[in-house]
């Protein structure tokens, strides 16, 4: 029974991710993705491993096992909605349940759009978008024979501030939003105990940069400042411990970038226009025979594991000030509480004393 109105995801509690907690995560056989199944490898969760490429699926399930949690391995393309399915089906026959859902599979091409083709753009949005879309539902399909979980979707400072040579992804990520903020009015109207979240990231280190399909002259790269997968893993793994909030904006140049496109969005265009081409690749081209992920995964049978780190690891942050204040904003809050009130106790106190000093004089 549902009530019109109820907030989504009340009447229950948010899983703690730790034994006992089964996750699923997209795109678990590199970069984000796999960062983020060791992470809840780490919590002891058992996390199911949905990606393309083999070779990539059994090494993140042995990092996953070797910290401290269970692993199983599905292989699945996302952009087939009913592998998605099935590979649910299969996860609910091993555990029972699913708890949390964390979508973090994507593909795109880099490039103007007027070099970029039909069939390159449609199979970007098939994996970044639909393939979003075919997780979120099996997700629900699944949580609501189990009465409810959490949808973890990883994002993008791009669903926002779109810039130029990924139009794919930037109107892949976009357009997922919009799917979102549909389906969170439904879940309230239905009041469905599934929580929704998003996590929107900067620029993160990742092997996509070596696998990407691309039109550039040169090697592509992110822009700088960038992260390692790591720090998406933490604000991943908080998210699904705290799914009430309805974004986290990781690393300070995604709130920077966010905050630009709300109250100045020509001049940052402006400031795209000028440097987000040579931002974007290196003044080398990629190495010749270098894979494409884009309609086979770089990490197949006759492929490498690419593990979770790329080739920028040099200048990648391991930390962001900005998620750890994300993540403790009830002790910081509670700090600006009590300091205001010793500011306040310091002003009555000073108050007091002039009363009684002046009084004192009066007096004499």
């Amino acid at each position: 029974m549902t009530t019109a109105g109820r907030r989504p995801g009340r009447g229950r509690r948010a899983p703690r991710v730790g034994p006992g907690t089964i996750v699923v995560v997209t795109g678990a056989s590199a970069g984000v993705g796999r960062a983020a199944a060791r992470a809840f490898g780490g919590r002891q969760a058992t996390v199911a491993l949905l990606a393309r490429g083999r070779r990539g699926l059994e090494a993140a399930a042995a990092e996953v096992r070797a910290a401290g949690g269970r692993a199983l391995v599905v292989p699945v393309d996302v952009a087939d909605a009913a592998a998605v399915d099935a590979a649910a089906g299969r996860v609910l026959a091993e555990y029972g349940r699913i708890d949390v859902w964390v979508n973090a599979a994507f593909s795109t091409v880099f490039g103007p759009v007027g070099r970029i083709s039909a069939a390159e753009i449609g199979r970007a949005t098939q994996v970044t978008y639909l393939g979003s879309v075919h997780g979120i539902q099996a997700a629900l399909r699944a949580m609501a024979h189990s009465g409810g979980g959490t949808v973890v979707q990883v994002g993008s400072a791009l669903t926002y501030r779109s810039v130029p040579l990924q139009s794919a992804y930037c109107g892949a990520k976009s357009a997922l939003r919009g799917f979102i903020d549909a389906l969170r009015c439904e879940l309230r109207h239905d009041g469905t105990p599934v929580r929704l979240t998003m996590v929107q990231l900067p620029a993160v280190n990742t092997p996509q940069f070596s696998w990407v399909a691309s039109h550039l002259p040169g090697h592509p790269r992110p822009v700088a400042p960038v992260y390692q997968p790591e720090v998406a893993a933490r604000a991943i793994v908080h998210a699904a411990r705290r799914p009430r909030k309805r974004e986290y904006w990781v690393g300070g140049s995604t709130v920077a970038t966010l905050l630009a496109n709300r109250f100045a969005p020509w001049a940052l265009e402006r400031y795209l226009a000028r440097t987000g081409y040579a931002s974007q690749q290196l003044d080398r081209p990629r190495p010749p025979g270098a894979p494409t992920a884009l309609w086979e995964p770089a990490d197949g049978p006759e492929g490498e594991d690419y593990g979770t780190q790329g080739i920028f690891g040099d200048e990648s942050a391991g930390r962001s000030a900005q998620l750890w204040v994300s993540r403790h904003r009830g002790l910081l809050a509670g700090l600006g509480c009590a300091l205001a009130l010793a500011a306040a106790g310091g002003l009555a106190g000073g108050g007091q004393r002039a009363r009684v000093a002046a009084l004192s004089s009066s007096r004499a």
